[in-house]
């Protein structure tokens, strides 16, 4: 074993150790954080660092931070909806009522798409490191997860599965803690060499901006917290939805910072697993903790959007509608996805998808701060997120 994998091992264990110890893993800010930070951090962790790599080169960094800019501008309309609706002294209008169940309706819809997502990327990575290796293979993993959640939810439900997010978010931190120190090791050497890689863009331009909006997907998960409402207070979901954008933030930039000025832009057609190749150069446990936390995160995610989405359909339609009829439908959806589309137009689909939910929650903030207040610089600037929405969802576009 070299020394830059004990070092890696050793930061994945004490980040490990923080994660578990009860005076942290026990307080409730961090509880309430763990949802919307799980769903931030997921599988767009995977993917993102070699397509920014390659589309911008030396400007990745500063697409990863306009990515989440704009996610905490979407973030700034959602927290306020959360506010508003903790007011139980007064009756919202009626557009205010009809804008929140678009907004539902959207993000159980959008849920459909990533659930997709999330299970192609499971079956990639499943297979990634096997002698069975192969796009084919990959979308058989796939089919066969999405009718084992299909079994488990039409059944059992997925009560008993619940607890998997919690654990499977503390593996993934703790390995992501791991994968940048090893980047950190592997980038201190390049610097100490003078060998920093400044790659020039490829993707320039309305394309890269359309790229961007078909990325948005990679910084989602942060809404999560609006539909906690049963186990926390509005003020805990904000403060725990605004700490968990600023923690994925911090893990992004550097993360980006250390992959775009280490690594030369990948060659040739780029996989959904490319993070794989890149990371054995790096260390030889990376691959393999990189696969371990690639299908708990996948798998885990998947789990909790299926059964959001079942949820929000039965409770939209007046329980007229059951959840395990919405499992029904996500996975014939997700099949299909599987089948018909690789793994970056699914990525953009579910961009479209989740840009157009937070185009519908921007513009009920707009509603509710024109109503509050009349027009103001934040009733316009409400209104100028629900037009980007909007454009994101008609113009995003998959990586090519």
């Amino acid at each position: 074993m070299t020394s830059i994998d004990i070092f890696v091992l050793a930061a994945t264990l004490i980040a490990g150790a923080i994660l578990v110890w009860p005076r942290f893993s026990g307080a409730r800010l961090w509880q309430a954080t763990t949802t919307p930070l799980a769903s931030i951090i997921g599988s767009g962790f995977l993917v993102l660092g070699p397509i920014l790599d390659v589309s911008f080169g030396r400007y990745a960094p500063l697409a990863m931070a306009g990515l989440c800019a704009v996610a905490y501008a979407f973030g700034w309309a959602v927290r306020y909806n959360i506010a508003e609706i903790e007011r139980k002294n007064e009756a919202r209008p009626m557009l205010e009522e009809r804008t929140d169940d678009l907004a539902s309706w959207v993000l159980a819809f959008a849920y459909f798409i990533s659930v997709a997502y999330y299970l192609n990327l499971f079956g990639a990575f499943a297979v990634d490191l096997t002698p069975f290796a192969s796009e084919f293979a990959a979308r058989l993993v796939t089919s066969s997860v999405f009718l084992l959640v299909l079994a488990v939810g039409w059944f059992k439900g997925f009560k008993a599965l619940e607890g998997l997010e919690r654990v499977s978010v503390g593996i993934k931190l703790a390995i992501i803690a791991g994968l940048l120190a090893g980047l950190a090791w592997y980038g201190a050497d390049h610097v100490a060499s003078g060998d920093i890689v400044l790659a020039p863009a490829t993707t320039t331009g309305w394309q890269a901006l359309t790229l961007g909006f078909g990325l948005i997907v990679t910084v989602q998960g942060f809404e999560t917290s609006r539909y906690l409402g049963n186990t926390y207070d509005a003020q805990t979901r904000i403060r725990s939805m605004r700490l968990a954008q600023w923690l994925s933030t911090a893990i992004y930039i550097v993360y980006i910072v250390l992959l775009t000025y280490a690594f030369p832009p990948v060659a040739g057609e780029l996989e959904e697993t490319e993070i794989i190749d890149m990371m054995q150069i790096v260390a030889v446990s990376l691959p393999i903790l990189l696969v371990v936390a690639a299908l708990s995160a996948q798998f885990s995610a998947a789990i909790a959007d299926t059964s959001g989405s079942g949820g929000l359909i039965s409770e939209l339609s007046g329980r007229k509608l059951k959840p395990r009829d919405a499992y029904l439908v996500l996975v014939i959806v997700g099949l299909g996805l599987t089948w018909l589309a690789d793994i970056f137009e699914i990525i953009a689909y579910a961009s479209r998808a989740f840009a157009a939910y937070y185009g519908v929650q921007a513009a009920l903030a707009a509603f509710t701060a024109q109503r509050r207040n009349g027009v103001t610089v934040r009733t316009a600037a409400f209104a100028g997120l629900a037009v980007l929405g909007l454009a994101m969802a008609v113009f995003g576009t998959p990586v090519e």
